[in-house]
């Protein structure tokens, strides 16, 4: 009974009427960082989904009202305001927090929207950033009051970067934004100094995840030497905080790429000059632009694969967006013939490029499919590459060329220029189509098919030599070349190691053979049979699948079963059932009903 009235009176709020002045004051505890990173990780923000995040803050929201019985009336809505003298329980700083919460998830759902919020939208934006601003400054107002300093702290942290955010998107008052942020970062840094491990590492990544947008505020005040491009890669980190940072830098960007598209007048691709009229399709092929740049500059090199890959993506949507403005131009030029031509002419140029890329994005997937393939695997759960899907990968390259090669093809009169690049398509061809052989080769060497390995080897060293050829006939040297030795090289030794271990297992067969008709016999055949699957066999640790390489059924069991005999039940045979006399029984049995028609028919029998 005393620890229940400890615990009770633990929670108890002073009370105005309370006779005891020295009354102690409860003090909450909560990790807002943790229930905030927690939060967002658990219900949507992990995957950017502020959506589902705000249905959550809302669902919690009215579990909490319910539990606190803290409603809002039940017909006419009646607002209940949350005071100091309201906190009497830790659930009403949850409520307080979550509005927050779902304020600012909300501004963030709206700032996130396909084409950016237009004027109206972004008012409703900025009305529910002050919405989170007004709960994050009562949420450290009572936790102040109510909780403990690391809590008091936390909240202050909380509230100091809801009304930097505000700021923020403003775009206003970048000196009080930056002493909000500088603020929430300070109390961070001290305290990750404290506490468990989990904290002090959530706490350093709140300090990463701020340090971007200071470094912004100071950029606009005009304090930091901060590069577009050192921009850009600030942006590129990830994380719910840096989401409203990153749709500045790319609004940002966008106008920039707008004012630079008004000098964007032509586009250049093979000697040919394509007027572009359209300010979409300009800001798209220089947004193209920007991200090809990232991939040829000095800088390429030490990108990894898989940001690579993503530049590559962001580069495609560009010029698929470019294209498909030059055809809504094209459908609304109407009857302009020159007009018709010009925009005939550039999307068949920004196609061309598209198709380049595109090569160059699946070359560099066989570069990492490559690696994969040579590495030893340490890890059992790694992916390792196998030779058919680097085949596959290069009838990709094949179709890629092919489908280039038709489209320079496509005009009547052509440039030397046009001429040129489709022969390098074709020399392409034919090295594709040698790399795509020798990998066949591998895939039937590692299915122990020797002969057609040796075959498909002999005829990837032929292509290679072929298009090593064609290669050496220009004068412009090409890092092709070396790879095309390479090839020729690993051909002629692998063409050798499948010739002599053909005759290795050819001249194994008549003892293998002889072996085994050495051990049959007429009465142990089915147990040696037998010996072979599964479940005969679980005392010996051999397996029962065969090797990966060969394609041989598993012998777990068999199936169907064989027949097998079983006892059955004796057959009886009643010999005395003819022999027996059996009692008349008609007595018994029940008469038909008499009548007229009946009486007819009994006479008719009788007669």
């Amino acid at each position: 009974m005393g620890k229940k009235e400890s615990d009770v009176s633990a929670m108890e709020i002073d009370d105005p009427k309370s006779e005891s002045s020295d009354q102690i004051l409860p003090r909450f505890s909560i990790n807002v960082l943790q229930l905030m990173k927690s939060s967002q990780a658990q219900h949507g923000l992990r995957h950017g989904d502020y959506a589902r995040y705000r249905r959550y803050c809302s669902a919690r929201l009215r579990r909490l009202y319910k539990s606190l019985k803290f409603t809002h009336g039940r017909g006419k809505y009646t607002r209940r305001a949350i005071l100091e003298s309201t906190v009497t329980d830790v659930r009403f700083l949850h409520v307080v927090f979550y509005m927050a919460e779902r304020a600012w998830s909300h501004a963030m759902e709206k700032r996130q929207l396909p084409d950016g919020p237009n004027a109206r939208q972004r008012i409703y934006l900025v009305g529910r950033l002050r919405k989170a601003v007004k709960w994050a400054s009562l949420f450290s107002s009572l936790c102040s009051i109510k909780t403990d300093s690391r809590t008091s702290l936390e909240a202050e942290a909380y509230a100091s970067y809801m009304k930097g955010t505000l700021l923020f998107e403003q775009d206003q008052n970048w000196e009080t934004g930056l002493a909000c942020f500088k603020n929430a970062r300070a109390v961070y840094e001290e305290l990750g100094k404290y506490g468990d491990l989990e904290n002090q590492v959530l706490c350093r990544e709140r300090v990463e995840e701020l340090e971007p947008s200071i470094r912004y505020c100071l950029h606009k005040i005009g304090k930091s030497n901060l590069q577009t491009s050192e921009l850009l890669q600030i942006g590129e980190m990830e994380g719910p905080a840096l989401d409203l940072f990153k749709a500045k830098i790319e609004a940002a960007m966008e106008e920039a790429r707008s004012q630079q598209a008004a000098s964007l007048t032509e586009f250049n691709w093979l000697g040919y000059r394509f007027p572009v009229s359209n300010p979409k399709s300009r800001v798209s092929i220089l947004k193209a632009q920007e991200l090809e740049k990232e991939l040829q500059g000095p800088t390429a090199e030490s990108l990894p694969a898989e940001k690579k890959l993503t530049i590559f993506d962001k580069l495609f949507t560009a010029y698929h967006d470019a294209r498909n403005t030059i055809r809504s131009d094209l459908v609304s030029a109407g009857n302009a013939e020159s007009v018709k031509d010009d925009l005939n002419g550039l999307d068949k140029a920004v196609g061309a490029v598209l198709g380049q890329r595109t090569i160059e994005r699946n070359q560099l997937l066989v570069k990492i499919a490559k690696s994969k393939l040579n590495r030893k695997r340490d890890d059992k759960s790694e992916k390792v590459t196998r030779p058919e899907e680097l085949v596959r990968l290069y009838d990709l390259l094949l179709q890629n060329v092919a489908d280039l090669s038709d489209l320079i093809s496509s005009g009547r009169d052509r440039k030397p220029e046009e001429i040129a690049f489709e022969e390098e398509c074709q020399r392409k061809s034919l090295a594709f189509r040698a790399e795509r052989c020798f990998y066949l080769a591998k895939s039937y060497s590692l299915a122990g098919k020797r002969a057609e390995a040796f075959a498909l080897y002999s005829r990837a060293r032929s292509l290679a030599e072929d298009a090593l050829n064609k290669f050496q006939s220009i004068a412009k040297k090409d890092e092709g070349i070396q790879e095309l030795k390479t090839l020729i090289k690993e051909c002629r030794a692998n063409s050798c190691i499948e010739h002599a271990t053909g005759i290795m297992e050819e001249e194994r067969v008549p003892e293998n053979l002889s072996n085994r008709i050495s051990t049959i016999s007429l009465n142990d055949t089915a147990a040696q049979v037998e010996e072979k699957y599964l479940l005969d066999k679980l005392d010996v640790y051999e397996s029962a699948v065969g090797d990966s390489n060969t394609k041989t059924a598993p012998k777990i069991e068999r199936f169907p079963p064989a027949f097998q005999s079983i006892p059955r039940n004796p057959i009886v045979l009643d010999l005395a059932y003819h022999c027996i006399d059996f009692p008349d029984i008609e007595n018994r049995m029940k008469k038909k009903g008499g009548g007229f028609m009946s009486r007819i028919n009994l006479w008719g029998t009788k007669s």
